[in-house]
């Protein structure tokens, strides 16, 4: 398979400082291959009030319950991860805010 796109995967982690929660990100770089959401996954996720923008392919041993995505100078929040065995399929959305 060839990997065509790079990818930040981003986990998110929270702490608290002076008794205030603050969450930072940790960005890894890896290869994907950039994708079309299917129609059918749009609409249903269209139903539950999300929409969908775009879906990545990762080998699989990359990925392990990330929660954003930095593509192009964009974030986006992973909306559905999907295990293929060896690739995973992460369908994502705009974040509004950064």
């Amino acid at each position: 398979m060839n990997w065509n796109d790079k990818i930040e995967l981003g986990k998110v982690t929270e702490s608290v400082v002076y008794g205030e929660p603050i969450q930072s990100v940790a960005y890894t770089k890896v290869f994907a291959n950039k994708r079309s959401v299917r129609q059918s996954e749009f609409y249903a996720a269209s139903n539950l009030g999300l929409k969908p923008e775009l879906m990545f392919e990762v080998n699989s041993h990359e990925y392990s319950g990330h929660q954003k995505i930095k593509y192009d100078s964009k974030v986006y929040e992973i909306i559905r991860a999907y295990d293929k065995g060896e690739v995973t399929e992460l369908t994502v959305a705009g974040q509004v805010g950064d």
